[in-house]
């Protein structure tokens, strides 16, 4: 199949976010203050999941990710990234080390791994996984967690496993930060899954747990800067040189659906543009330049010299507020802004300028009832990346009417990450 742009501004035919189960269980603004206020569980369950197995396992991770295996303990995870060859994001996702040589992929970058696994011949071997994978996240997970019989939770180190006893099962629980508290992941056989979310919102109810929805779900991930996959880039599949991998990713998605799928006022001349390097999306540290990866080169160049950087941009009040008028007057109006976020799956990519000058990209558009104010992420130009600068947002589609909306330029991520808090004294 060809991938256009054309193409890829279609609208899907499902909601993506339907995935994490309903859009809401108690609302979206009560949903919304949980990983501040108390705790949440939310299901990432969706999240493909690979099994590699084998003595040269480590070297094929190497070989195929900006990540240095120097250092790899037993019961560590890692930020996975994968790059092409101009050191744009191919894919990403966490690999866990759980035993000696054997290693689990969540997130698509399995696929990638398993795609260079069967070309290049490594002493390695890889099934498809069927896992649940159940964040438990703010101030008040780790007294959920304890009051399930996790004595030892308190010791785990920030992106390591502590396996753990839930409903008589043993899970594994994963240190993470993803709405940037204190958090874990409870991961395991899928058998078992509907057991252990029940004994966790039980055990939550006085702890005030809620069921995370789907129309709120990713807000944690713009609060906190977690750039997402077909929501702040596109997938660097769709380069000639990348044909064959294209062609094995595809097939492992819903007939109905594609990689990717583009909105907003940005008009690129290529899908490429819509592309982002590790550097762009804040996630320099993790690019290791002590091996040799595809993209090396590009990326290397790059980290000595950034062109763009990932911040979060406020917008103006006022301006917002006039896109959803333009809803109650006859005539042409803006399209519609979903509260609190797009919920149909969209890279929503509008342009951001500095007079007549296009300084950068803004994705992840999101209302945040925490601080009362609409929020987006952006890729935008070192020069006009300090705290503080005023910038334009245009809200809209490129051949139709577009609505410019004053922004300001803040931290990324913009809300205060208390993910590797001490947990001795969470509670």
């Amino acid at each position: 199949m060809t991938y256009t742009l054309q193409g890829m501004r279609k609208a899907p035919e499902v909601y993506a976010w339907s995935r994490f189960g309903q859009p809401e269980y108690t609302d979206w603004l009560d949903e919304n203050m949980s990983w501040k206020e108390t705790c949440y569980i939310g299901d990432w369950s969706f999240l493909w999941q690979h099994r590699f197995t084998g003595p040269e396992a480590i070297q094929l991770f190497a070989d195929t990710s900006v990540n240095s295996f120097a250092k790899f303990e037993l019961g560590q995870s890692k930020h996975l990234i994968h790059t092409n060859k101009a050191g744009k994001v191919i894919h990403e996702g966490i690999l866990s080390r759980l035993g000696d040589e054997e290693f689990v992929i969540h997130g698509r970058g399995g696929f990638w791994v398993r795609h260079q696994l069967e070309k290049r011949g490594y002493k390695a071997e890889v099934e498809q996984e069927d896992w649940f994978i159940y964040q438990v996240s703010g101030p008040n997970s780790v007294k959920v967690l304890e009051k399930l019989g996790a004595a030892d939770l308190r010791d785990t180190k920030y992106m390591h496993l502590t396996p753990i006893t839930v409903a008589g099962v043993r899970v594994w629980a994963l240190r993470q930060g993803m709405a940037g508290e204190i958090g874990f992941e409870l991961q395991g056989p899928k058998e078992h899954a509907e057991r252990i979310y029940q004994a966790v919102l039980e055990a939550g109810q006085e702890f005030g747990i809620r069921k995370l929805g789907g129309r709120v779900a990713l807000i944690n991930h713009l609060e906190a800067c977690f750039p997402t996959i077909a929501t702040d880039y596109i997938p660097a599949i769709f380069d000639e040189d990348m044909a064959d991998y294209l062609d094995v990713f595809t097939a492992s998605m819903p007939s109905f659906a594609q990689p990717a799928y583009i909105a907003g006022s940005f008009d690129g001349t290529d899908i490429s543009d819509y592309y982002r390097s590790p550097i762009e999306l804040g996630w320099g540290r993790t690019v290791n330049l002590d091996h040799d990866f595809l993209g090396r080169e590009a990326l290397s160049a790059e980290k000595a010299n950034p062109r763009r950087v990932i911040r979060t941009l406020v917008w103006n009040a006022s301006d917002v507020q006039d896109v959803f008028a333009s809803l109650f007057v006859t005539g042409e109006n803006f399209p519609y802004m979903e509260m609190p976020r797009d919920q149909r799956g969209f890279m929503w990519a509008d342009k951001v300028q500095v007079g007549e000058e296009i300084i950068g990209v803004a994705t992840s558009r999101g209302y945040s009832y925490y601080f009362r104010e609409m929020l987006s992420l952006a890729t935008i130009d070192v020069a006009h990346a300090a705290i503080g600068t005023e910038v334009d947002v245009y809200w809209g589609n490129p051949r139709g009417p577009q609505k410019r909306i004053r922004a300001t330029v803040a931290p990324a991520p913009y809300k205060t990450d208390n993910s590797r808090g001490d947990l001795a004294a969470a509670g």
